[in-house]
């Protein structure tokens, strides 16, 4: 009885265009279109004790990534910004969007994955890219 609830259950894939704000546990295949590093600010310096535990990562790669349905923004941290090289194919597991000043940023966190995949066979729609569209915070009264 219990060997079927720890079965694994197969990943769903979606693609780049069903991304929406807020969500998370995503699964896609994405092409790297481009990826620039970002300049990280140095932290201020802090006491010992905090310093053995940087609060900030160390390497930021802003690259946009995409589909055959849109592309997005993909934030790439440490050693994630080492395998987004324009033109490869990666798998992105259990990816969330964050929000950046009004529009969505997709990234994974310590909890998914950046695995290289074989070379996908689509074109990217790069006229559909959802980190241009800006999202508002609206209040919903109850």
């Amino acid at each position: 009885m219990a060997t079927a609830a720890a079965e694994k259950r197969k990943p769903v894939f979606i693609k780049v265009e069903e991304l929406k704000p807020g969500t998370n546990g995503h699964n896609l295949t994405v092409k790297i279109l481009d990826s620039k590093p970002v300049p990280v600010p140095k932290p201020r310096r802090a006491p010992m004790s905090l310093s053995q535990h940087p609060q900030r990562p160390s390497r930021i790669n802003e690259c946009l990534v995409g589909d055959e349905t849109g592309c997005i923004v993909f934030t790439a941290r440490n050693e994630q910004a080492d395998m987004m090289k324009p033109g490869a194919t990666v798998i992105l597991r259990n990816a969330k969007i964050d929000m950046f000043k009004g529009s969505m940023r997709l990234a994974v966190d310590k909890w998914g994955r950046v695995e290289v995949a074989e070379p996908a066979n689509f074109a990217v729609k790069e006229n559909n890219n959802l980190s241009l569209v800006e999202y508002e915070l609206v209040t919903v009264q109850a």
